[in-house]
């Protein structure tokens, strides 16, 4: 099964142009999709997921069109929003229960036996019974994740997932993301380049609601082999270095900026360096 968007665009009432002809096909497995903060991530998002209208343009999952067939999606789909509410007082194991009962798993014994399986994939059998407001940012992460898995989804979308979590929850919650890509559509919507690089196989950069780059973490580091340039300057010399050179990020190491460079040739004084997907993304960005 794949998803494919087409010539997907969105204005808002105030004027924003979130989306601006969106063009991507999607496969099984994991797909990242980065962006800075305003790049139309979520827009895109919240759209797959039949939260709101575009201007124009299609969707489709297989022969599932979203955008008319929207609660056939939506039995298909499963939705793990930047922040999403629960009934802070109801302990996971019931509030998963309530969830499954809305998606249509209506017999208790089947009920029953996805539920506890959920909490034991997501390992929160040992907190079941436990407040959702007593959760750690990880444990309500992965809670997320249990909701998003009910009835078997073809689809899962995950907006900003790692946002606020420590190291040791960030691996955990990348690990589960990871087991889920090997069977599902899987969309990982994020500004963090490492989870990118660390889980997808695909990718898009969007920026300003549009699609900036499309392709495999890999390839897209390849098209920047031998052209990154680094340099330590004094902060006072940032100015006059971006008029000269395409200055594509800077990073304060020891209170003096280190600049990286996109260059073909070599650019006096600096040094050559291997690319990584984070020169990828802010050259894109800045295109």
């Amino acid at each position: 099964m794949q998803l494919v968007i087409e010539n997907l665009s969105k204005t808002y009432a105030n004027g924003v142009k979130a989306l601006n002809g969106i063009n991507l096909s999607i496969n099984k497995g994991l797909f990242g999709l980065l962006g800075p903060n305003g790049a139309g991530k979520s827009s895109l998002m919240r759209t797959i997921a039949t939260l709101q209208e575009p201007d124009s343009g299609s969707i489709y999952l297989g022969n599932i069109d979203a955008l008319k067939q929207k609660e056939e999606i939506r039995k298909v789909l499963g939705y793990l929003p930047q922040e999403f509410g629960v009934y802070p007082k109801i302990d996971a194991e019931l509030m998963l229960d309530h969830l499954a009962v809305l998606k249509g798993i209506a017999n208790r014994k089947e009920r029953k036996e996805v539920v506890e399986a959920l909490l034991h994939k997501t390992n929160l059998w040992e907190v079941r019974n436990k407040n959702i407001s007593g959760y750690s940012g990880g444990m309500k992460q992965r809670f997320g994740i249990a909701q998003a898995l009910l009835a078997n989804p073809k689809l899962i979308i995950v907006d900003e997932p790692t946002a606020g979590l420590d190291p040791a929850e960030r691996n955990r919650f990348l690990n589960l993301l990871s087991e889920l890509g090997e069977d599902t559509i899987v969309i990982l919507s994020t500004h963090i380049v490492e989870d990118v690089k660390e889980l997808c196989q695909d990718m898009a950069i969007i920026n300003r609601g549009t699609v900036m780059y499309k392709g495999s973490p890999d390839t897209a580091i390849d098209t920047l082999s031998g052209r990154i340039w680094k340099k330590r300057i004094r902060k006072k010399e940032l100015d006059d270095y971006r008029k000269l050179f395409r200055v594509i990020s800077e990073r304060m190491i020891a209170g003096e900026p280190v600049i990286h460079v996109l260059a073909d040739t070599p650019p006096s004084g600096f040094s050559n360096i291997e690319a990584s997907l984070e020169d990828v993304y802010f050259s894109r960005i800045l295109a």
